[in-house]
């Protein structure tokens, strides 16, 4: 009677930890709210459901992150995402940061393109080396490192003003 108890506290606690991780991660790569909602219950569903021992803390953040970016794909993938047509005017993300500033930087940072976004947001959000992030995205560190720089390049131009003198 008492297994399913410790393991939701477990579960619990794992959640705790990664949960911004996952649900930052799921919001940058899908871009959506609600799809990042999505992706969250699922990873977190999977962890539990799988009753993987992992050999370390590392071992269990490289898990996450690589199941919530295939989940990412999955939702992103699917046929009827493929079929529906965007609004007109897409609804703000709905991620408020306190100062005004970290706003900017968060809204710029959702304007680069999925490839740039990703590294960008694991690296400077989640603190992730381009190891992490190259084994958590199926890349090359080198393309990490790269699409870094850019991504850096992109968002340097479009703060111009802002943060940095034109």
């Amino acid at each position: 009677m008492n297994e399913p108890r410790r393991a939701s506290g477990e579960m619990d606690q794992i959640i705790d930890r990664y949960q911004n991780m996952v649900y930052g991660l799921a919001l940058a790569k899908t871009n959506s709210p609600a799809d990042a909602d999505d992706v969250f219950q699922e990873v977190f569903l999977a962890c539990f459901q799988s009753g993987k021992a992992f050999r370390d803390e590392g071992h269990r953040k490289a898990w996450l992150l690589r199941t919530t970016v295939n989940m990412c794909r999955r939702v992103t993938a699917s046929a009827w995402r493929r079929k529906t047509v965007p609004l007109e005017e897409q609804t703000e993300v709905s991620v408020r940061f306190r100062e005004r500033s970290e706003n900017l930087v968060w809204e710029a940072v959702q304007r680069l393109e999925e490839k740039y976004r990703l590294p960008v947001y694991l690296f400077y959000f989640q603190e992730l080396s381009t190891q992490e992030i190259a084994k958590a995205l199926g890349i090359r560190p080198g393309a990490v490192r790269m699409r870094l720089s850019r991504g850096r390049d992109m968002l340097r131009e479009m703060l111009k003003g802002d943060f940095f003198d034109e």
